[in-house]
């Protein structure tokens, strides 16, 4: 189970850290306390929060990439024999690329991983950071 804490889940939204708390406080995103007492949100209850958010078109604070890079949430991977589509939220952001299936097997992507879309031209190449 992959589990963000609100410094995370405010870095992939784009929004503060006290407005991700707030959500929590109000219901409208999910959170549990882990075993050291830190409120955190799983992977992909924050998928489903990031993909809401995004349908709505509401969004607190707007964010700009450099370098072309943008680090957020998986929301979806749909999977083939040959091919995977993987679409990416990062703040009001949603990004969507077509790669191997390998390739997204090998990279581990599921609803609900981090990971990072890094644009060049036509092409969207997904990598996700490495564990620390």
């Amino acid at each position: 189970m992959v589990v963000y804490r609100i410094n995370e889940v405010s870095a992939v939204l784009g929004v503060s850290s006290d407005t991700v708390r707030r959500w929590i406080d109000a219901g409208r995103l999910p959170a549990h306390r882990d075993q050291a007492g830190r409120r955190v949100v799983e992977g992909a209850d924050l998928a489903a929060f990031a993909r809401a958010q995004h349908g709505s078109g509401q969004r607190e604070n707007s964010t700009s990439s450099a370098r072309n890079r943008l680090r957020g949430i998986v929301t979806e991977v749909v999977r083939d024999g040959v091919m995977a589509q993987v679409e990416i939220t990062t703040g009001p952001f949603r990004l969507v690329s077509l790669m191997s299936r390998e390739a997204a097997d090998q990279l581990g992507l599921q609803v609900g991983v981090l990971a990072e879309a890094v644009v060049k031209s036509t092409n969207v190449v997904v990598e996700r950071p490495a564990p620390t």
